[in-house]
């Protein structure tokens, strides 16, 4: 900058240098707005067209003429967030026809020659051995009508006197509804079917009819209300069980709920709430709106450490419970990624110092809690302290409202919460876990549309809520759904324990399925 000394004397000169900083200020805004204009863009784009992982081949950016930067890609810290080995768009696949599973029923088909008779002496010819090949069939599932014969017996005596018969009637097993239609297979099948594999009624109606049977998706609404009912007793054990856990993994989403009289969905929110180790269940519940009353009533009494993103209607939670904050490390990391657009060397800066916290979950994965968490104090929080450093530099430097800015101020503002996972051994890096949790309620939206009201998004989370057990612990959950409604109706609420996934899976996963 120049002195005052070294300013002109001439009024006209001066006014040149005034017009001429006035100018080059401008182009810098310009400059600026125009780049935050393209990376808003890009982002857009990216978003609506652009791949769903963080990931890309390097060797695609020869196509374009450009060359490949100096750091490598770090493929696995992606596959730890996406929760899955990324592969190619083509798989190979291994030659020749694969083995058939054991497990699958063999009926054998026998096929013998007409004729047995030698061609050159005429002699029957004996059987020396037999050449065996497997084909896969399919069988369609198919229904079937169960007949409930109840014998009637009455004394003939009695009646012959005159006197009461005394006619009793043999007992029914309970069923699933009392008086309806559906057994608890067919009920199973129902819910798995649109809550686990997101096939609509309307489609499951279809499938019906195939076999001439007429099913009304209606009533089949009615059906998954009644076995929401029924199964409410064994979620608020599972509910009591998962606040019992030293940390909670929490995450939520919109689910349209359909609006009497508007031809638009309101937006209702599904939560999810997942237990440690000890206590291995995924809890949904359901609210009508984003308030903290939802969050605030669920997690009512708990103390430990909760895991959740930035949203502030946890912050009620944190101060007044003894609850501890964990933050997302891959929340943080995702705006840096975001931020390649208009600032790529610090966006890779802070991704390559990312990668580096990454790479010891990697080493500590199959680690006990107590070497996890000496792994963690010895290498990676002086990594932390590098990223803290970091930030606080590149914060001063930065455009204040450029994606780089945005990314820094909210891992400034969050790094007490993002650093709290080092000191535990048994806390995450991330909460990739809600949201692979969630991504079920995002793939059913977007087959059954909505949900008709409140009462059937509460009925939803709660049979999520099994499902998503069901599969923590690798189980059947059409297997075990036909065999909790078929026995839960009976069973005391002291006695419930018996249903929990896990507890199901060592004591009753080897039992016949009932079929009555």
């Amino acid at each position: 900058m120049a002195t005052v000394d070294e300013l002109p004397n001439d009024v006209e000169a001066l006014k040149r240098i005034i017009i001429e900083q006035q100018e080059r200020h401008q182009a810098e805004i310009a400059a600026a707005v125009d780049e935050a204009v393209k990376a808003a863009v890009a982002a857009i784009l990216r978003r609506y067209y652009g791949p769903r992982s963080e990931s890309f081949d390097p060797r695609q950016l020869f196509l374009f003429g450009q060359q490949v930067v100096d750091s490598p890609l770090d493929m696995a810290s992606v596959e730890e967030e996406v929760g899955e080995p990324l592969t190619t768009r083509r798989p190979r696949h291994k030659h020749g026809r694969q083995q058939l599973p054991e497990h699958l029923e063999r009926i054998e088909i026998e096929h013998d020659l007409d004729d047995k008779a030698c061609p050159a002496c005429g002699c029957e010819r004996c059987r020396i051995g037999a050449e065996i090949s497997e084909q896969l069939e399919y069988f369609p599932a198919s229904l079937k009508v169960l007949r409930h014969v109840r014998y009637k017996y009455a004394c003939e005596k009695c009646d012959h006197d005159g006197y009461n018969p005394n006619i009793a009637t043999a007992a029914k097993p309970p069923q699933p509804i009392d008086k309806g239609l559906p057994g608890p297979s067919l009920l199973a099948y129902v819910i798995a079917s649109k809550l686990g594999d997101h096939l609509p009624l309307y489609r499951l109606e279809r499938i019906f009819e195939r076999q001439q049977v007429h099913i009304a998706r209606s009533t089949m609404c009615a059906w998954m209300r009644h076995a929401g009912e029924l199964v409410q007793p064994l979620i608020e054990l599972m509910t009591e069980r998962v606040r019992n856990s030293q940390a909670i993994h929490t995450d939520d989403t919109v689910v349209p709920i359909q609006s009497p009289g508007s031809k638009q969905c309101r937006k209702g929110r599904v939560w999810c709430y997942l237990g440690d180790a000890a206590h291995p269940y995924t809890v949904y519940d359901y609210t009508p709106n984003r308030s903290r009353d939802g969050p605030a009533k669920w997690l009512s009494g708990y103390e430990g450490y909760l895991q959740a993103d930035a949203y502030g209607g946890y912050d009620g939670v944190y101060h007044s419970q003894n609850v501890t904050e964990v933050a997302c490390w891959a929340h943080a990391r995702r705006k840096f990624y975001d931020a390649q657009d208009s600032d790529e060397r610090r966006a890779r800066q802070a991704l390559t110092l990312i990668a580096e916290l990454y790479a010891v979950e990697r080493e500590a994965k199959d680690a006990d809690e107590a070497a996890r968490l000496a792994l963690r104090q010895d290498r990676s929080v002086p990594v932390l302290d590098r990223i803290k450093r970091w930030l606080d530099a590149e914060q001063e430097v930065v455009l204040p409202r450029s994606p780089m800015a945005t990314a820094i101020t909210y891992a400034q503002n969050q790094w007490q919460a993002l650093t709290t996972y080092a000191t535990q051994g048994f806390l995450n890096i991330d909460n990739n876990a809600s949201e692979r949790a969630l991504k079920r309620v995002a793939l059913g939206r977007k087959n059954w549309l909505f949900a008709g009201n409140d009462a059937a998004a509460e009925n939803h989370a709660r049979l999520w809520s099994l499902i998503a057990s069901c599969e923590r612990h690798k189980i059947d959950p059409q297997r075990y759904l036909t065999s909790v409604l078929a026995k839960i109706g009976s069973t005391p609420k002291e006695e419930l324990g018996q249903f929990l996934p896990d507890a199901w899976k060592a004591e009753d996963a080897a039992e016949p399925m009932d079929q009555s």
